[in-house]
């Protein structure tokens, strides 16, 4: 079992690596259609975990229950949650999808609550609220455009969406957790991209059919490389691996680490500027994840305390 403070550190780190590959992946989604450069990053990442798919001798034959799950993770976290997420933030506006994202780690405790029958603790529904309160804040703080008249009228449906993606992405951390009681992370990840993979390459080969292989730059190449590999490979291993020591409702507190490393990323390397109310929103959401990781003091010595 891996032990607690590595845990945390790979479940921050998966979701810091996300947060960083989805802000430098706008050059990508200016030079490809958005299914070819999915199926393109499920193939890549394919090839890079071949060596994955192998069932290990002393795993036991996965069950029709496993075999399932496999398929619900990644049509609800790769495919849906993909599909969700970049047409609900092309009709609703940046602030919107930010504040309405905030609600992921809320909705990872319920659904581990409902589903895997977890204890929410007191300091862990805290940490779930400061998580929410500063990505709400860090989304207040940025500037949003004025949108057209067009788009403003079907921000309902973007707003929608990007529940759905907030709701894919709780299925993806609670159904992860219960993946990982049976099978490897290397061998969850190869799986759940195998099926990524075969689940968007109708569309991937539709939009592959048409395009313009040649027009796309050599440095778009070496970022779609990184994309394919961070997306596919580092941030799933990272996540599966760090839930095999971590309550699934505790980690889902680590979503706060996306937006928070999305909006570093865009300072520090895309030239943005931070004000005072978004460093006040990382704090708070950083101390969600102290809540959250801090080892809880023994009952015994919590009686012994007592006046």
């Amino acid at each position: 079992m891996l032990n607690r403070p590595l845990a945390y550190l790979c479940l921050a780190a998966s979701m810091a690596l996300v947060g960083s590959y989805v802000a430098l992946s706008k050059p990508l989604v200016a030079a490809l259609p958005v299914f070819l450069l999915a199926w393109l990053r499920f193939g890549i990442g394919g090839l890079a975990m071949l060596h994955w798919l192998r069932k290990p001798a002393s795993e036991a034959p996965m069950s029709a229950q496993t075999r399932k799950l496999l398929f619900l993770e990644s049509f609800l976290g790769n495919f849906l949650f993909s599909i969700c997420m970049l047409f609900g933030v092309s009709l609703t506006s940046a602030v919107s999808a930010g504040v309405i994202m905030a609600a992921i780690p809320a909705v990872v405790a319920l659904l581990s609550w409902f589903f895997l029958k977890e204890r929410i603790s007191g300091r862990v529904w805290a940490a779930v609220a400061c998580a929410g309160l500063g990505i709400g804040l860090l989304a207040l703080a940025k500037p949003s455009h004025a949108a057209g008249s067009a788009a403003a009228d079907r921000a309902w449906l973007g707003n929608l969406l990007v529940f759905g993606a907030v709701i894919c992405e709780a299925a993806y951390a609670v159904i992860g957790k219960k993946l990982t009681g049976s099978i490897g992370p290397k061998r969850i990840t190869a799986l759940i991209n195998l099926w990524g993979f075969v689940l968007m390459t109708p569309l991937g080969l539709y939009f592959a059919w048409s395009f313009d292989f040649a027009s796309v730059q050599a440095g778009h190449w070496v970022l779609l490389l990184f994309y394919s590999l961070a997306a596919s490979v580092w941030t799933v291993w990272l996540w599966m691996t760090g839930l095999k020591g971590v309550p699934a409702s505790q980690g889902g507190v680590f979503t706060v680490m996306l937006p928070i490393s999305a909006a570093l990323v865009g300072v520090l390397v895309l030239g943005e500027t931070l004000s005072g109310l978004q460093l006040l929103a990382f704090a708070i959401a950083l101390l969600g994840v102290l809540l959250a990781t801090l080892p809880a003091r023994p009952r015994a010595e919590l009686a012994a305390a007592r006046p």
